[in-house]
């Protein structure tokens, strides 16, 4: 609590709010019951609380949207319901969720705001606030949720707010220029730091390509220019290291099917390890389920290969904050669902595959390329979105007769089921 009243620009006392028909009737929600704080000009200041705390019901207290039940609410010296005309100009408003149309840009959105706003800054101005200058042009609907937060930002501050109110902060007085480089720069770290986990798959690719090609291209150049020397002066030898050249070059074919091999036909339980582990380093909250018995090796590296690819689409679409990831076997199939929250909306592009008719592009890319690798094991891929803003994506293939997990015999009578044995390669997450 500020000890300067004349520094506070937020006053609550003793406030109440009720939900209901009759404020003091019986059996009425109390939502807010009795807080006490305030808000010294110059400060950051949050309101912590579990969900239905009265987080919201006290901040629209604070912008005037109600009146309380009970106590004593001043910002900047007024009561924000009774003297909101003294109060409203001089307050910005960040919504938990914008509701912009989709279909304009960036600066037509807030040139459109602006229209609405009294005394509002320039747009250049706040675009360059929260470090959206060079997506002026985007549609909105292109923007990640990041920028789509930045942008609600840039809106609240059109109107030169003493206050800003949000729906994490309550911001007062004149806006540190350090702060709002903060807040987008952690977003920009954030998608940064999942970048670079879907390079790090890529480079240790690439690191295995060079260690077998790296060696034998130098063997086979030094070979080849000794046989040329050798034509050239009619040496019968020529042939015999033309003939080494081409052990080499075959020898190299080998290798790198098997480079490729290994990096396609993934391992199913560590495919789901890594998964878990690269997006929680990634900010988001992953929870693998449903250990089933040990699979088919090539039912495994098509599984596999998909919750991979899920991964990268996860880290590089949309603004995921959250992603299951299930594996169960029922009927005979085996199926993996891989469902993820924060997906961009219809139009902007989700990975290959998500439209029907689109062309494929080659074996190994995207989505497309997920189905010519379940099409070899006769399982099908179906990906799209879920409701919301859910993304849901599943892979389901039918299992070898010989491969159905046992189930457990009828129980004796009067006494329980023996157990069947676990599996020794059974996938875990």
């Amino acid at each position: 609590m500020n000890t300067n009243e004349q520094d506070d620009v937020i006053e609550v006392t003793d406030l109440r709010r009720v939900y209901g028909g009759d404020r003091r009737a019986r059996g009425d929600f109390e939502a807010v019951r009795g807080i006490t704080f305030s808000v010294g000009r110059g400060e950051l200041f949050a309101l912590l609380g579990t969900n239905g705390a009265g987080k919201t019901s006290t901040v629209e207290l604070l912008e005037g949207l109600a009146p309380p039940a009970g106590g004593r609410v001043r910002v900047l010296g007024h009561d924000p319901y009774e003297e909101r005309a003294a109060v409203r100009p001089r307050i910005g408003v960040m919504l938990q969720e914008g509701g912009f149309p989709s279909e304009l840009t960036v600066a037509e959105t807030v040139r459109m705001w602006a229209g609405c706003t009294s005394g509002a800054r320039p747009t250049v101005q706040a675009l360059e606030m929260v470090g959206l200058t060079r997506r002026s042009g985007v549609r909105v609907k292109q923007l990640s949720g990041g920028e789509k937060r930045r942008l609600d930002l840039a809106l609240a501050l059109l109107g030169r707010p003493e206050v800003l109110f949000s729906g994490f902060f309550t911001f007062t007085s004149a806006f540190s220029v350090w702060l709002l480089n903060a807040v987008y720069e952690l977003d920009e770290a954030r998608e940064t730091r999942a970048r670079l986990a879907v390079a790090e798959e890529r480079l240790r690719f690439g690191r295995d390509l060079h260690d077998v090609m790296g060696r034998n291209l130098a063997v086979v150049a030094l070979k080849s220019e000794l046989a040329v020397q050798l034509a050239r002066r009619g040496r019968p030898e020529a042939v015999e290291q033309m003939v080494e050249v081409q052990r080499i070059a075959r020898e190299t074919q080998r290798e790198v099917r098997e480079v490729v091999r290994g990096y396609r036909e993934a391992d199913l339980r560590t495919e789901l390890a890594g998964a878990q582990g690269v997006l929680t380093a990634a900010g988001i909250d992953c929870e693998v389920s449903g250990p089933v018995p040990g699979l088919p090796t090539e039912i495994q590296s098509a599984l596999g290969w998909v919750v991979r690819e899920a991964t990268t689409n996860v880290l590089r679409h949309g603004d995921a904050g959250r992603c299951a990831v299930s594996l169960r076997v029922a009927e005979g199939r085996v199926t993996l669902t891989v469902e993820n929250d924060g997906a961009p909306g219809p139009g902007t592009g989700t990975g290959a595959g998500t439209r029907p008719g689109a062309a494929e592009p080659g074996r190994g890319s995207g989505l497309a390329g997920l189905r010519e690798r379940l099409g070899e094991v006769d399982g099908v891929l179906r990906a799209g979105p879920a409701g919301g803003d859910l993304f849901r994506l599943t892979a389901e293939v039918p299992l070898p007769p010989d491969s159905i997990p046992e189930q457990a015999p009828a129980p004796e009578p009067g006494g329980s089921p023996r157990p069947v044995p676990r599996p020794v390669s059974e996938v875990t997450s």
